[in-house]
């Protein structure tokens, strides 16, 4: 197992019927942004009941911020929480309401250019403060409600930052809030939280036993689970696992003394940047090519990916690993989610025009090893068609 540090601040409040306590949570003095997305917060409630909950604390509301939170969007945020003092920010949906909500918490107290705050990766960004930030979960998926990353778009780019400074101070995780979702949004989060676990497991072994166990089971749960939160919205039990899984498989904890991939995700980003394809989607379309591709690389930890998660004791070594990763295909095509890029309208010059895009970012040396170059990126694809 590898060195690690490991820290995670915030606070979790879990279950039903809870949000009446966000007045716990948040200074009696603070003078609050309420961020979220589109108007179905609106719709079904939410905000009215946040609203309660806040009591007599002045309160200003940022709606409208787009999937894929774009930089010019936040950026009007920024300049309304400077000009009205705002001092805390409430992230009310999924992730990429809550990686907005990150963004605007440290671009508000900056000095530097606010668009060069977004091209430091997975380096901390450059500033000594950020604003405190709060969280309600209507889409479980990106686990962003308790790790500091978050996710930008500028100039159709898009942007990971991470910052120690916005770890939310606090998260809701209310499973009534998610029974409205689409059936297409909660197949996204199930299969977003899968492969954000199998980038952390899928590497090679450094005998990192307590976290392989969890990241196991994490899969496990997604698998047994993830149907049966699709097909039944009143199944609590199922729902509330899922919440779970998805904040589990990226708060840091399974991926704490282990290497990591994320080469699914790179690659994911601009398939969304370029076409507009749901982030989870795309993860699903990358993943299974890209092990096929990579099986030996990851030869032992895919064999230990097909006994320990898909319970394949039979066959060779090859037909094990094969069989899991066609598995994996099968289950996220059981969430209606499809795998190929041709579904999507997507040919080879616009494989050829990712890739591109992909040099100009300088993602050519990607995987835990560095050696997933940009001509093996290709193959990917154009296997995934």
């Amino acid at each position: 197992m590898q060195n690690f540090d490991f820290y995670n601040p915030t606070q979790i409040v879990f279950g039903q019927d809870r949000l009446a306590e966000l007045d716990k949570h948040i200074p009696q003095n603070a003078k609050v942004m309420v961020l979220y997305g589109g108007g179905s917060v609106k719709k079904f409630g939410t905000l009215d009941k946040i609203a309660s909950a806040l009591g007599s604390r002045e309160v200003i509301e940022f709606g409208g911020i787009e999937p894929n939170p774009k930089f010019d969007t936040m950026m009007k945020a920024v300049e309304i929480v400077q000009a009205e003092k705002v001092d805390f920010l409430l992230a009310v949906g999924g992730g990429s309401v809550m990686d907005g909500t990150k963004f605007v918490a440290f671009a508000s107290t900056a000095d530097s250019e606010h668009h060069t705050l977004l091209f430091h990766g997975f380096n901390p960004v450059p500033v000594s403060e950020a604003l405190p930030l709060g969280c309600v979960v209507t889409l479980p998926a990106t686990g962003s409600e308790m790790n500091p990353f978050g996710v930008v778009t500028y100039n159709d780019q898009k942007y990971p930052f991470m910052s120690p400074l916005v770890f939310p101070k606090f998260s809701f995780l209310d499973p009534d809030l998610t029974r409205t979702l689409p059936d297409e949004q909660v197949a996204n989060g199930v299969a977003d939280a899968f492969v954000h676990v199998v980038e952390q497991y899928l590497t090679y072994p450094v005998h990192g036993m307590v976290q392989d166990r969890f990241a196991e089971g994490l899969l496990k749960t997604l698998v047994e689970i993830g149907p049966t939160t699709l097909a039944d919205k009143d199944d609590i039990d199922a729902r509330k696992n899922f919440i779970w899984s998805a904040t589990m498989a990226l708060n840091g904890l399974i991926g704490s003394g282990v290497p990591h991939d994320w080469a699914t995700h790179m690659i994911g980003h601009e398939l969304t940047a370029m076409f507009g394809i749901a982030h989870g989607r795309t993860l699903a379309i990358v993943l299974p090519s890209l092990l096929r591709e990579r099986k030996e690389q990851k030869r032992e930890k895919l064999l230990q990916f097909a006994e320990r998660v898909w319970e394949i004791n039979e066959g060779s070594d090859d037909e094990k690993i094969n069989s899991a990763i066609d598995k994996t295909e099968a289950f996220f095509n059981s969430l209606g989610i499809v795998t190929n890029l041709t579904h999507y309208g997507i040919n080879d010059s616009d494989i050829d025009t990712v890739v591109a895009n992909m040099e100009k970012m300088g993602l050519t040396a990607l995987s835990e090893t560095g050696d997933l170059t940009l001509d093996i990126v290709h193959k990917i694809l154009t296997a995934a068609k």
